[in-house]
């Protein structure tokens, strides 16, 4: 088997091409990436259910939007939170209820009381599901040409516009990979 290198902590932006309906223009932070498959949450995918009404006791610490995010098609009957801890990158003592991913951005122990993390969350989102991917499957689907590989920041965990993240994700890079997030809804239109 081959050594896979981690790309957990980094950003799967959808490339247009990329034709499953749960993943068009998806932005996805991977939460853990190695040779036994990858796992992560879709963070442009808001729905409509307030966190108060899945987790009540969350629902303060949670940013615009307020609600629950689509987090990926599968077990979406789970629950999982995504918080950014400022200092969290600088080695500072971690939370108690938080481990870090990458960075500043960590998971939350949605079992802990709340109270633990309120001083140290600088941003939560709540995701309903997860995208994941087999042993090998998420490098096939990279080789297909289906993602774009690339750096996350903290404020993409908590961007107030999701809905405007794949394109602002795709801005901000460089060369010719900004210019595809001037790329149409729909392309026949042109």
């Amino acid at each position: 088997m081959t050594e896979v290198s981690s790309l957990t902590g980094r950003l799967l932006v959808a490339t247009p091409a990329l034709a499953d309906p749960n993943f068009e223009r998806a932005v996805v932070l991977l939460l853990d990436h190695d040779e036994e498959g990858s796992l992560g949450v879709v963070l442009n995918r808001p729905t409509p259910v307030d966190v108060g009404d899945i987790l009540e006791d969350w629902a303060d610490l949670t940013g615009e939007p307020g609600v629950v995010f689509q987090g990926g098609p599968v077990s979406l009957d789970s629950a999982l939170g995504v918080a950014v801890v400022p200092g969290g990158a600088s080695g500072e003592r971690t939370p108690l209820g938080w481990r870090r991913v990458h960075g500043a951005i960590g998971l939350v122990d949605l079992e802990a009381p709340p109270e633990l993390l309120a001083s140290a969350v600088g941003a939560l989102r709540i995701f309903a599901g997860y995208a994941g991917w087999g042993p090998g499957q998420l490098e096939d689907e990279l080789t297909e040409g289906a993602w774009y590989v690339v750096e996350s920041e903290p404020g993409d965990v908590s961007s107030p516009f999701p809905e405007r993240l794949w394109r602002e994700v795709l801005r901000r890079q460089r060369g010719d990979l900004a210019m595809v997030a001037t790329y149409p809804d729909d392309p026949s239109l042109n």
